[in-house]
């Protein structure tokens, strides 16, 4: 039986996409249905659509292969995450004078609300509004409705972007790929609200995710979003770094993943066999490959801890450093970061219970923690809807045929019809006209007869 009610979800990322469609019960919980992974090695950099046609063709090959899991269903409409080096927050602070006897009211908080949405920022679009902060007379006030005071003033988080950002997939993903967008997010965003709990998030925390094309850092502090930054520095300039001591880049990915390390270690050095395409055995010392790796490493986290102590948090984020994504796997990064910013660092996890069934293994794999929050922030059904067939209108009963009425007389110069004798006789009748015609056929002989005798005289 093909599915009629899921969330579909696109994580646009720099060196693969992750397309997820799950269904969500009343708490929350997801059951995943269906995943699959396509290669983005061409149409997205950074995080930014810069090759529409390309970008659209990855999305229709990831769509595909997920309705072959849905059992004939058909996604009508994803939700797409964002990210790429323009992301930023920015804050913005709407005020309102109400009087020596003023009342907070919900009007006056929509009338906030809008005049924050109607505000353009200089060379950059609005891409989503964080719920605000609150105060009233220079207080802090999370419910302010009700509230007697003469100003309030709401400070909102603005994430902003370079305009094609959002342009961009609305064009590849609607306009080439032919598929609906149910909404777009914010990809750092979507993976705060399945990596941390409430109460990281009250306590002070940064996530800091790792990814192919760049480096997003999210600080929360208080439950709200306090910063967000991107670092235009991603894993795959490791990986690129690599490729100079004679390797092809398929090659270089390998040795990162299983032999790399943030830090050279030259006192424990080996020989590493590697993949050559004319069978020649050659090997790469282990400390000569770490030592380019440590290289790059140092440089994404420099820009990492920049951003850090810029958002004037850092001594203050009781619940530490989470860090996750694809380029959080390299070995020894924990400890690393650990020592530099004197704090707790850890992998990052999925939230318990956040995704039910025997989807754990999916939701322990920091490939799809960001596909797993957008599944979470959706709410519309992505299913394809076929109206119901009409019900087939029942034939009218044709209505019986009323025949004239026969006039009592008939007219003059016809002769009144004889109502026609039944066919079918008694068996007296059928006696009687063979009586009939045997006398009628005795008398003819007896006329004959004395016709005879006269002629004879």
């Amino acid at each position: 039986m093909a599915y009629t009610n899921f969330i579909a979800a696109i994580d646009l990322g720099t060196s693969h996409m992750v397309g997820m469609v799950g269904t969500k019960d009343a708490t929350g919980a997801l059951s995943i249905i269906a995943y699959e992974v396509e290669n983005t090695s061409t149409g997205i950099r950074r995080g930014y659509v810069y090759n529409v046609k390309d970008a659209a063709s990855n999305i229709k090959r990831l769509i595909l292969k997920l309705e072959n899991k849905l059992d004939g269903a058909k996604i009508s409409k994803v939700y797409v995450g964002i990210g790429g080096q323009s992301i930023r927050s920015l804050d913005h602070v709407v005020s309102r004078v109400l009087g020596a006897e003023g009342v907070v009211t919900e009007e006056i908080i929509d009338d906030l609300y809008k005049e924050c949405k109607a505000f353009r920022p200089d060379m950059q679009a609005v891409l989503d509004v964080v719920a605000p902060s609150y105060s009233v007379d220079g207080k802090p006030e999370p419910n302010p409705v009700g509230v007697l005071c003469n100003r309030i003033e709401a400070r909102y988080k603005l994430i902003v972007g370079r305009p094609a950002l959002r342009l961009n997939v609305v064009n590849s993903v609607e306009q080439v790929a032919k598929v609906d967008i149910a909404g777009i997010q914010i990809a750092p965003l979507a993976l705060g609200e399945v990596l941390l709990s409430e109460n990281d998030k009250d306590l002070g925390c940064a996530l800091v995710n790792f990814g192919a094309g760049v480096t997003s850092v999210t600080i929360y502090k208080g439950g709200k979003l306090a910063n967000l930054s991107v670092v235009p520095l991603g894993s795959n300039l490791i990986t690129k770094d690599i490729t100079t001591l004679r390797v092809v880049e398929s090659e270089a990915e390998r040795l990162k993943v299983t032999y790399g390390c943030a830090k050279a270690d030259r006192e424990h050095d080996m020989e590493i066999p590697l993949s050559t395409s004319d069978g020649k055995v050659r090997k790469l010392s282990l400390s000569e490959l770490n030592t380019v790796i440590e290289a790059r490493m140092d440089e994404i986290l420099q820009n990492v801890y920049a951003r850090l102590e810029s958002s004037g948090l850092l001594p203050d984020l009781g619940a530490g450093i989470v860090i996750a994504g694809g380029g959080a796997a390299l070995k020894g990064l924990p400890a690393i970061m650990s020592e530099r910013l004197k704090m707790e660092v850890r992998y990052a996890t999925v939230r318990k219970g956040l995704v039910i069934g025997g989807d754990t293994l999916i939701a322990s794999n920091p490939e799809f923690a960001t596909a797993i929050g957008l599944l979470a922030q959706g709410a519309q059904n992505c299913a394809y809807y076929l109206p119901p067939k009409p019900e087939p209108k029942p034939e009218p009963k044709p209505e019986p045929k009323v025949e004239p009425a026969q006039p009592a007389t008939e007219p003059e110069g016809k002769k009144p019809q004889v109502k026609e004798k039944r066919k079918g006789k008694s068996l007296w009748g059928k006696i009687g006209e063979k009586l009939g015609s045997f006398t009628e056929g005795v008398q003819q002989e007896l006329f004959i007869d004395d016709d005879l005798e006269n002629k004879k005289k």
